[in-house]
């Protein structure tokens, strides 16, 4: 769920030619914290001096076990960590590739396999990926689907996803966009399936946001979103083992379980919930990519360990939207009419 904003300014790489830093930026936080990335050939380089320099990634490997590029790497980065039977997708794709992609604290791959095995997406389908960060996401549903998709982010260079996109070849079929989620320039009823891959809780989990995203799909269309969270809500005391981290940092707090999501968009009325649950072992998976994205990042993994999937996980939701419901455009301003009146009764005439 946490997004990563990548500093590569050429200050940054003398400071430090082993790491580049990572700052999270929360929607409703005023805090960050800073990750360090170990530097990859291939991936984020540090003979790179801008995020928009990836030329040479490449996409795909040859072989189940991609074979990195150095000895240096292969100390790094083991061949096989980014490989894992229940995503066989995504096991094509390259490590260096995947790991040059990072823009959150979720392997948007998994999450995006995870989510799309329980949807039925076709060929020719437009599809809007809400908050794709780097567009690893968007170009696997390109890819591996056949859809066209929207990636749509606010925090990350759309030049950048689109030399990405480009690169895999897909400028035809992934198109980038810089776009706020709460203020989307398409047509109403223009989707068909809407996805978001550990975003949403950034922007969309008050009372109204459901209704405002549902005009973009069409009726009996998808709105699905994959992310970390909770295996049950934390209604009273935050558990001992995870206080320190969640105080840290506060925009965790929009965090929630499958089931509060279900709750969430169900009392609404404006979609049928198809699929809520939460990942098997998905802390599991969570801490492993975080000790490959983030190995100094130790409060969050420590809390994870300690954890032990009774709270953290990855959770799911699939809805369609109701066929009968109508939802009216949202009111973005009231018409302007003004008529001079005596403000005081003195001044009437």
């Amino acid at each position: 769920m946490r997004c990563f904003t990548v500093d590569l300014s050429q200050s940054t790489m003398k400071a430090n030619r082993k790491a580049v830093c990572l700052s999270i930026v929360g929607d409703d936080s005023v805090s960050s914290r800073v990750y360090r990335l170990s530097c990859r050939n291939g991936g984020l380089d540090d003979s790179n001096e801008s995020t928009a320099s990836h030329e040479n990634e490449t996409l795909l490997g040859g072989s189940r076990k991609a074979q990195l590029n150095s000895e240096r790497d292969k100390q790094m980065i083991p061949a096989d960590r980014l490989l894992n039977s229940q995503f066989p997708r995504s096991n094509g794709y390259h490590p260096d590739w995947v790991l040059g992609s990072v823009s959150g604290g979720a392997n948007a791959l998994w999450l995006t396999e995870w989510l799309t095995s329980s949807l039925d997406l076709k060929s020719g389908m437009n599809v809007l990926d809400l908050g794709c960060g780097r567009s690893a996401s968007s170009i696997f549903l390109a890819r591996e689907y056949g859809i066209t998709v929207w990636a749509a982010d606010l925090w990350f260079s759309p030049s950048e996803n689109s030399q990405r996109i480009r690169d895999a070849g897909l400028e035809n079929k992934v198109y980038p966009i810089h776009l706020d989620a709460r203020k989307l320039p398409f047509a109403a009823e223009f989707f068909d399936a809407i996805l978001s891959i550990d975003a949403i809780p950034y922007f969309g989990t008050d009372d109204h946001y459901l209704s405002y995203l549902a005009r973009f799909v069409k009726p009996g269309g998808i709105i699905s979103i994959a992310l970390a969270g909770f295996v049950d809500e934390i209604e009273d005391d935050v558990p001992e083992h995870l206080k320190e981290w969640l105080h840290a940092e506060p925009s965790l707090r929009s965090m929630h379980s499958s089931t509060w999501w279900r709750r969430h968009w169900q009392r609404t009325g404006i979609v049928d919930i198809e699929l809520a649950d939460c990942m098997p072992d998905g802390w599991k998976l969570w801490l492993d990519w975080l000790q490959t994205i983030a190995p100094e990042n130790q409060l969050e993994i420590q809390s994870l360990e300690a954890d032990a999937g009774r709270y953290l996980t990855y959770n799911r939701v699939i809805a369609r939207r109701r066929t009968q419901v109508h939802l009216d455009d949202p009111m973005e301003s009231i018409p302007s009419s003004y008529a001079s009146n005596p403000l005081l009764r003195s001044q009437e005439h």
